[in-house]
């Protein structure tokens, strides 16, 4: 089943939307919180992004911009306003297609349908997790941190970090247990799944070089020590 994440603020067009699509067959994910768009796009990891550009906190083309630091998912913009200039610029930030308000709803499946045959040919979908603006790519164990990771509202671009195989299985499982304190047993279990022995000083250099690489990258106290328990990321 395709997955289609819907970022319209008009409640009554997206549950229209919603409700048209699903009958096609499609997940539909609706946003609720417009001032972290990332946050469902990583969560719900869609096949397709119907994004309308105004939207309250930041337009759609904003999240188009940060949706293409970490991700090619194609995303169809949806505007009343259907000028040329509008269209060239929402093509410019990353867009594929563009439908204009008021828009039918068979023109609509018929877009949907026509950028998910054009894009799963040879593309596969994302693969992320995200915690509180940092994305972890499950796909080629990279860590994506915004420029500014001090504040990630003031500069849209994102780099992305190199991890090795334990700092990207300890990061993996502190993403998945967010708001959890995770036990050192736990962790040196998930990085022994194969060939390696993790014993326990081994998992304490291993931290402190995840936390040093964070820190050198804005990404200050992402990891907390619960002193004789273990580690946790706030929720």
């Amino acid at each position: 089943m395709y997955r289609i994440l819907v970022v319209e603020d008009d409640r009554v067009i997206a549950g229209v939307m919603r409700k048209h699509l699903e009958k096609w067959g499609y997940g539909v994910c609706l946003v609720e919180d417009f001032s972290d768009v990332l946050k469902p796009f990583a969560d719900f990891k869609p096949h397709l992004v119907l994004m309308d550009i105004l939207l309250p906190f930041y337009n759609g083309h904003y999240w188009c911009s940060r949706i293409r630091q970490v991700s090619q998912v194609p995303v169809i913009f949806i505007s009343s306003a259907g000028d040329n200039m509008n269209i060239v610029m929402s093509v410019q930030m990353g867009g594929d297609d563009f439908l204009v308000k008021p828009f039918g709803l068979d023109v609509l499946s018929a877009k949907v349908q026509a950028v998910l045959r054009r894009s799963y040919e040879f593309h596969a979908p994302t693969n992320l997790m995200e915690h509180h603006g940092l994305l972890l790519d499950l796909s080629d164990a990279s860590l994506s941190v915004p420029a500014n990771a001090t504040d990630a509202s003031a500069d849209p671009s994102m780099r992305k970090l190199s991890l090795t195989k334990n700092e990207f299985r300890i990061l993996e499982l502190l993403f998945e247990r967010s708001g959890s304190t995770v036990s050192r047993e736990e962790i040196m279990k998930r990085l022994w799944e194969d060939d390696c022995f993790v014993d326990d000083n081994t998992l304490t250099v291993n931290m402190a070089r995840l936390r040093r690489k964070l820190e050198e990258n804005g990404v200050e106290n992402l990891i907390q020590t619960k002193k004789g328990l273990g580690y946790y990321i706030e929720k």
